[in-house]
């Protein structure tokens, strides 16, 4: 009898050991961080997956904007992120005074991911009253996904252009907050302003250069334009420097 409670005790002990010892390295190792990282891993891999598509015309803008908000919906904020290592990432980030501040995410090797995506990221941190002012994209297929803070997103339809102005039509105006998200390609709601209304605020962006072969890029307006019929606005084509100047 003694050496039976003996041997249970001396069974008992070893499996504590071995129990804590696993769990030493589970932690040491981020293995719990490994579990969530499959499932941000695959949404990316879905979004790259939709993005090429796009490229290679199996979807067309409308169809990939659909599907790409379909995609985001579904996403768990948390689990991108701690995939995206928010914290890591924006600790101690100052803000600009105008406009934006783009942070590169640095995306862990994780099996299902590729390695070289279609699509471009970066996460924009701004302050209070700051915005990632007004533009228009040229062959560009764009989403964001706000990731902390809230926001005042405003869209327009890009309906005619000309040398040195852009008709456009509003068709967003909301306030926007963490999990929330807008699309936009070159044919529904080419552009966007998006103007941080906490005190800190920030967007998880994608952008997909180049749709078609050719030219890509942004087109700065000032939305202050002139109220045409059917609540249209002529809208100044502007640089950069100066859209920072009026709005970010």
């Amino acid at each position: 009898m003694n050496m039976l409670s003996r041997r249970s005790f001396q069974q008992q002990a070893l499996g504590s050991l071995l129990t804590w010892s696993l769990l030493e390295t589970l932690f040491s190792g981020d293995a719990f961080a490994e579990d969530v990282k499959p499932i941000a891993a695959k949404w990316l891999a879905e979004l790259n997956n939709m993005s090429l598509d796009l490229k290679g015309k199996k979807l067309d803008p409308i169809q990939w904007q659909e599907q790409v908000e379909q995609l985001f919906g579904k996403v768990d904020l948390p689990e991108l992120l701690r995939f995206i290592d928010f914290e890591k990432l924006t600790t101690g980030v100052k803000s600009l005074e105008r406009g934006e501040q783009s942070l590169k995410a640095k995306l862990p090797q994780v099996e299902g991911l590729p390695t070289e995506l279609v699509f471009g990221h970066q996460v924009f941190a701004l302050n209070k009253d700051r915005s990632v002012v007004p533009h228009g994209h040229d062959n560009m297929a764009t989403a964001f996904l706000i990731l902390k803070g809230e926001f005042r997103g405003r869209h327009y339809d890009r309906l005619e252009d000309d040398k040195t102005h852009m008709i456009v039509k509003p068709t967003i105006d909301r306030a926007f907050g963490p999990g929330t998200f807008s699309t936009l390609s070159d044919v529904k709601d080419n552009v966007h302003w998006f103007q941080a209304t906490s005190e800190s605020a920030f967007i998880f962006n994608i952008h997909v250069m180049s749709v078609v072969p050719g030219r890509t890029g942004r087109v700065y307006i000032d939305p202050n334009g002139e109220k045409l019929s059917d609540n249209r606005i002529r809208a100044r084509k502007i640089d950069h420097a100066e859209a920072n100047k009026l709005y970010g």
